[in-house]
């Protein structure tokens, strides 16, 4: 009997890598596991689940230490799932690859060629294009004839109109490349593809889709296609984030090199690593661990700036679409944290929004009253299934 085909997403951060098989069976995709490798660096942990959510026993072999790197990982992933096939023939892999630039605005098939393209990226994505890439490298070190797809996180706001993605900047740097690009495009095309399901007539209006995690970063959306977005020529634009600073007065920056005479290299580590929630509170980037420390005057108003700053900038996107007929929140902190969102809505009463606090504390789909004038949902993205389909789709057409 012929193996049947199974696709696999990576997912790879700075100290993690999440994963997802998917069976493919005629034009349908079916997750038979998924997974996480986490606190890479230190002793990694593995948390491996089936499709009913259950866990499940990975065997002997791992047992790395901390001076393990990505590519030992991936390589016992590639073996682990070759032993423990089922009868599964594993015929691509589709990662998520932060920054495609001006050139890549659709999935694309890796070669030599493209890598090189994507690894002159890395500047505009510090943080996250060279993991996406040496997940990349790793699966052709292991497995070298097994094709493999670039989703990129950029490509999904590239139906934006020029005004959207320009600075006020002279224009030679901007034929240079320094435009608004956006992020978390994977996450904001796995929402769009799920509004019609739970907004009905709606789902082609007026829409900001938050983002909330320890990135964030919100989307405008109307006809389901990205109008304007928070981020912009980097993943540190926008929303106050765990751990980078969102929006900044470029001044501050000219300060920090000129007053305090510190370096490029400096500042951006501050703004990308020491900034944000654990900037502000002096404790932590987790929002979870904030909300417990109730009686902490500095884990609490990094809550607070955490959301003002998010309800300040969903009101900055509303003239870019006209009005607004529903928010939804999604991502991490936008899943789970009913405080994060029921603060955000306080600040935005004024549009006619009200919140059920009974369906909010309950994370509920819909958590808007009944009278309220604009909707307000929770939805769990998924962008190991973006990839997966448009894997398949590249690699089966």
């Amino acid at each position: 009997m012929k193996n049947k085909e199974a696709l696999l997403v990576i997912n790879a951060g700075s100290s993690s890598i999440k994963f997802a098989l998917y069976s493919v069976i005629k034009t349908s995709l079916h997750t038979k596991i998924s997974g996480k490798i986490s606190n890479i660096g230190q002793l990694a942990k593995l948390n491996v689940v089936d499709c009913a959510g259950k866990n499940l026993s990975y065997g002997s072999g791992f047992d790395f230490d901390k001076s393990a790197v990505h590519e030992d990982y991936i390589t016992w992933l590639l073996n682990w799932l070759h032993h423990n096939d089922n009868g599964f023939t594993l015929i691509g892999v589709g990662h998520r690859v932060v920054h495609g630039g001006r050139e890549f605005i659709s999935p694309t098939k890796v070669s030599e060629t493209i890598l090189v393209k994507l690894r002159a990226l890395t500047s505009l994505a510090p943080l996250h294009q060279p993991h996406n890439l040496l997940a990349i490298d790793a699966v052709h070190n292991s497995a070298p004839d097994l094709p493999q797809v670039a989703c990129f996180d950029t490509s999904f706001h590239h139906t934006q109109a020029l005004l959207a993605k320009l600075f006020a900047i002279p224009q030679k740097f901007s034929e240079d490349g320094v435009l608004r690009y956006g992020f978390h495009g994977l996450s904001y095309e796995y929402i769009s593809s799920q509004l019609p399901k739970h907004l009905s007539g709606l789902a082609d209006g007026r829409i900001v889709v938050a983002h909330l995690g320890n990135g964030a970063s919100m989307c405008a959306l109307k006809q389901r296609q990205s109008v304007a977005t928070s981020m912009g020529f980097t993943a540190l634009d926008g929303l106050m984030m765990g751990q980078r600073c969102g929006s900044l007065d470029a001044g501050v920056v000219l300060h920090f090199m000129r007053h305090y005479k510190m370096s490029a290299q400096k500042v951006e580590y501050l703004l990308y690593y020491e900034s944000g929630l654990l900037g502000v509170s002096g404790i932590s980037n987790n929002m979870k661990i904030l909300q417990g420390l109730v009686d902490d005057p500095q884990a609490q108003l990094a809550i607070d700036l955490f959301c003002f700053k998010a309800a300040q900038a969903l009101a900055s996107l509303l003239s870019t679409i006209g009005g607004l007929d529903a928010i939804i929140f999604t991502g991490g902190i936008g899943e789970n944290s009913a405080l994060v969102r029921e603060k955000i809505c306080e600040q935005l009463t004024w549009l006619g929004l009200g919140i059920d606090t009974h369906a909010n504390d309950e994370n509920a789909i819909t958590i808007s009253q009944a009278s309220s004038s604009v909707k307000v949902l929770v939805l769990p993205t998924n962008e190991e299934l973006v990839i997966a389909q448009s894997t398949q789709a590249l690699l089966c057409s």
